[in-house]
């Protein structure tokens, strides 16, 4: 048995939006669910433990592989990966599910998802939960354009708008990809700060000397015999992720990151206010999205909590799931009570 099959519930597969999604469901058909959304590049196996804890504790809890990965559908067109098809997908989940309302708990780009479904679908959601990603506002001009000036053409965000370029440095090494991507921080790493999310105002003075998240080169220059840092996974769990992306590759998730400027100009006049309430999760060690990201992130989310997870890098849920999922359900006892 694959740890897949040991790990996860059965697989379910539902038509949604024009594409087949595969998804995996525990706890109780009872209560409000809660849909998890994975991050770049991770599946629905990314929320293994929260399933398990979530269903256990008698929530009714969904995990899909997204548009693009996994066992769900990867459409070509590059605009098909659009936050209005991403948000889409998930109101699509809760109409074959028969539900008015989910909780959204998302992580990495999956955040960003969840925080923008009750802006463009507000009827449908009872609660947000964002796992190291925190809302972001509409940026003040095009993000891209932003993020160019501040880290240079070489950070990872802007080299994926380049068609094919990054996909082909992933999909060429798999193993090596997801060995780079998956480890735990070092013990001695500081608590993190700065990261992605800080201020894109475009100004020179906000500009570094030279490129930072050079994603792509560092993978390149990767050697996994030398990495000192933890590993994240056993051989079974890294399985699952390399046997998946050797068969998918990574072109359907790089196309999320590909649609920046495009989301930034359909959400030009939309309210930013988010009116349900929401639990932000932060990771102590997180180099992307530090804690001190969600900073201020109270203007736009009246109602929120925050929770702070010590000593766990990027890959939260999977890093410190005994944490993530007393956090949540915490949360979710005192919000959404049974």
């Amino acid at each position: 048995m694959s740890a897949l099959e040991e790990m996860m519930p059965p697989v379910q597969r539902a038509t949604v939006n024009g594409i087949e999604m595969a998804y995996y469901e525990a706890g109780p058909r009872e209560g409000v669910p809660i849909i998890l959304c994975h991050g770049f590049p991770e599946l629905a196996f990314s929320w293994r433990h929260q399933i398990k804890a979530l269903g256990d504790a008698g929530r009714w809890v969904i995990a899909p592989d997204q548009r693009g990965y996994g066992l769900t559908s990867r459409p070509e067109a590059v605009s098909d990966y659009d936050i209005e098809h991403l948000t889409g997908d998930m109101v699509g989940l809760l109409d074959h599910l028969g539900v008015e309302k989910a909780i959204f708990c998302g992580h990495d780009w999956g955040g960003i998802i969840v925080w923008q479904i009750p802006l463009l679908h507000p009827t449908r959601v009872a609660g947000v939960i964002g796992l190291n990603t925190p809302f972001m506002a509409r940026a003040p001009a095009d993000p891209i354009a932003l993020m160019r000036h501040r880290f240079g053409d070489d950070m990872y965000i802007v080299h994926f708008q380049k068609p094919g370029e990054a996909d082909a440095v992933l999909d060429g090494d798999v193993a090596k990809a997801m060995g780079f991507f998956m480890r735990r921080p070092m013990p001695e790493t500081p608590a993190a700060s700065g990261g992605l999310s800080g201020n894109f105002s475009g100004r020179p003075e906000d500009a570094p000397p030279e490129s930072n998240f050079a994603l792509i080169t560092m993978l390149q220059m990767y050697d996994p015999a030398v990495d000192p840092r933890p590993e994240l996974l056993t051989a079974d769990e890294m399985a699952v992720f390399v046997d998946s992306f050797e068969r998918t590759g990574f072109t359907g998730g790089i196309n999320w990151y590909r649609n920046f400027t495009r989301n930034w100009t359909k959400s030009e006049g939309v309210d930013q206010q988010v009116r349900v309430p929401g639990l932000m999760v932060m990771a102590e060690k997180d180099a992307v999205l530090p804690p001190s990201a969600a900073d201020g992130m109270e203007a736009f989310v009246p109602d929120l909590e925050k929770a702070l997870i010590k000593d766990s890098g990027h890959w939260t849920q999977q890093e410190k799931p005994q944490e993530v999922n007393r956090a949540i359900l915490g949360w979710l006892d005192r919000r959404f009570p049974k």
